[in-house]
């Protein structure tokens, strides 16, 4: 991220954790950057499971995943906690009220084309809200009971339906049922104001107290792309067809002159976009 882009724009950085980083962590980090780095501790109630939720039930269902054999993890409470973290609480730290963008950048992911434009100035000058390089189904036995609950809520709040909304990319047959897809949120670009909007505070306020997150295992994933997908127009979302990432084991690597003119060293063949159970051409036909 720093060759490939930062070191060009020296955005800040913002490294938030459960626990403190240690000094060494924070003086080996600093090293590597001429930006600004910040680093904070997530509020106890922002990452914790909340004490109302039935740690019995919550328990039945991470078995229930265990035994079905789902990946990424199914029986455990903390990586329940950071979904529900950045489904819900990233966007008030304190440490990023000063700031309406950001850019999502996790451990171990790969980065492989040169960037020589702004992208937060892209989306700022475009009226775009959030932007993504990979999309794909989520597993279903993670989400059972999620779509029926995004129901419940617009039926109750139909005034934060967007005019022109995405709801195609989401279902094939106008609402009843979900088809599973989201953009992966392990890379996004995207306007924190939004989050931060009585729709999305109302919206996750309502399927916080449904208790999924714990009870399931609803993933930030697909909590922000249906969101985005309802309550923003479907020309607020942006594909960063030019940014070549990876999540292992899936990637997006620039296609044509985007790779040529990324100076991308990733594999153009080795490319998400197409696959079988890529969902860009459902989010394709919206225009």
């Amino acid at each position: 991220m720093e060759a490939k882009f930062n070191r060009k724009f020296k955005y800040p950085w913002v490294l938030l954790n459960e626990v403190a980083f240690t000094a060494e962590f924070k003086r080996r980090v600093s090293v590597l950057t001429d930006a600004p780095v910040s680093f904070g501790v997530i509020p106890s109630e922002h990452w914790f499971q909340p004490d109302w939720i039935d740690e019995n039930l919550a328990r039945e269902g991470r078995d229930r995943l265990i035994r079905q054999n789902i990946i990424y993890g199914v029986c455990s409470i903390s990586y329940r906690n950071m979904c529900r973290f950045n489904s819900g609480f990233f966007f008030r730290h304190e440490l990023l009220q000063p700031y309406k963008w950001y850019w999502r950048v996790e451990p171990d992911v790969r980065y492989y084309c040169d960037l020589d434009y702004d992208p937060f100035s892209y989306m700022e000058d475009n009226n775009k809200l959030y932007g993504f390089t990979i999309s794909m189904p989520e597993w279903e036995p993670t989400i059972p009971t999620l779509w029926s609950s995004i129901k419940e809520f617009i039926a109750e709040n139909p005034q934060y339906l967007h005019h022109d909304n995405s709801m195609d990319f989401l279902s094939d047959n106008a609402g009843d049922t979900y088809n599973l897809c989201h953009f992966w949120s392990n890379f996004e670009i995207a306007d924190m104001d939004f989050w931060r909007s009585e729709a999305y505070t109302k919206y996750f306020e309502f399927l916080e107290e449904k208790g999924g997150f714990y009870y399931e295992r609803w993933g930030d994933a697909p909590i922000h792309s249906i969101a985005v997908s309802l309550f923003a127009g479907k020309d607020q979302i942006h594909f960063f067809k030019d940014i070549g990432y990876r999540h292992s084991p899936f990637q997006h690597c620039p296609q044509g002159k985007d790779w040529k003119k990324g100076h991308c060293s990733c594999d153009p063949n080795d490319n998400f976009d197409f696959a079988q159970n890529s969902c860009l051409k459902h989010f394709m036909r919206l225009n």
